[in-house]
């Protein structure tokens, strides 16, 4: 039995096992203290949280709900390996439980076997736990497919070791609920006698202080580099012959050639242009001619290869 850890000492011990702590704001006076006795302590206690969410299930712990009233334990053990600290004393987490496993935490005698009295959660002859017991909810939904990552039972190796250690215990004080009551059955995933095995070779060496290293997150995949959009070039019609012109032909090619006639300010058209050849075309041609230095017979208004390259037609179906 011991006098239960201040909040700064218990911070102390998890910070000097390299715990990761986040402190909940107003956990130091969430407690249960008026409702009954907080100490003298015996043990840690484990449990899982039956939710997913690290905000939701710190929330739920410190808050509890209609049917039980919150802090429910002390800290919230996240996936990612971080302790939230949401209690300073007594807590809703423990319950009734077997005087006989009482007795072999306080005597640390307790072994892969819990000793049975019958007198569990529920009956006359069970014992208060939340009176006795540290409290720990790791963040799990508790059915057996939820994993447990690494970095999550490292944090309870190491937080169940900060409060031993604080206290002189050995790992035989770290216990499951399951252990403690025949009504529950977390945490589920893990083996607790593997987990004191895990927390008594810990104990074995001095406290390192440094946190486990927290595994990489994995680099995203090289993303394919995209290609700088270019506008692809402009597809200008070939000068179509001078035979072209002098026929009765009709095409969206002489329409084109009027328009870009009119763009470059050689507009002879009063209407227009059309996909025939006129005399506004020829006229409005010629100017073009005069406007790239064409004179005399070379400016008579008739398309040819040199002037039709020079205006750019654009290219039509």
């Amino acid at each position: 039995m011991a006098t239960p850890l201040t909040a700064d000492r218990l911070i102390t011990a998890l910070r000097a096992e390299g715990v990761t702590v986040a402190e909940r704001n107003g956990w130091r006076s969430r407690n249960r203290n008026h409702a009954g006795a907080w100490g003298p302590v015996n043990g840690v206690m484990i449990h899982h949280t039956v939710s997913s969410g690290t905000a939701s299930s710190v929330e739920l712990c410190f808050n509890g709900y209609a049917a039980l009233p919150g802090p429910l334990c002390h800290g919230v053990i996240a996936k990612d390996g971080t302790v939230h600290l949401v209690g300073n004393g007594r807590a809703n987490h423990a319950g009734g439980g077997d005087p006989a496993v009482l007795d072999a935490v306080s005597a640390e005698s307790y072994g892969s076997r819990p000793p049975a009295s019958g007198k569990h959660q529920g009956s006359s002859g069970a014992v208060d736990g939340n009176a006795r017991f540290y409290g720990f909810e790791c963040v799990n939904l508790g059915d057996g497919a939820d994993p447990w990552p690494a970095a999550q039972l490292d944090a309870v190796e190491r937080a169940s070791a900060a409060i031993c250690r604080a206290h002189g215990w050995s790992a035989k004080s770290v216990i499951g609920h399951l252990e403690w009551s025949d009504h529950k059955s977390d945490p589920r995933g893990f083996a607790m006698a593997d987990m004191r095995a895990r927390i008594a070779a810990r104990l074995a060496s001095a406290p390192s202080g440094k946190p486990a290293p927290r595994p990489a997150p994995p680099k995203p995949a090289p993303s394919k580099p995209v290609p700088p959009k270019t506008t692809p070039p402009r597809k200008y019609h070939p000068f179509p012959g001078a035979d072209f012109f002098t026929g009765r032909t009709s095409s969206p090619v002489i329409t084109a050639m009027g328009r870009r006639l009119i763009a470059e300010g050689c507009s002879q058209y009063a209407v227009g242009p059309g996909p025939r050849w006129t005399e506004a075309d020829r006229r409005s041609y010629a100017k073009w001619q005069r406007k790239l230095g064409f004179r005399g017979s070379d400016a008579d208004g008739m398309p040819g290869r040199t002037s039709w390259n020079a205006l750019k037609v654009p290219y039509t179906n």
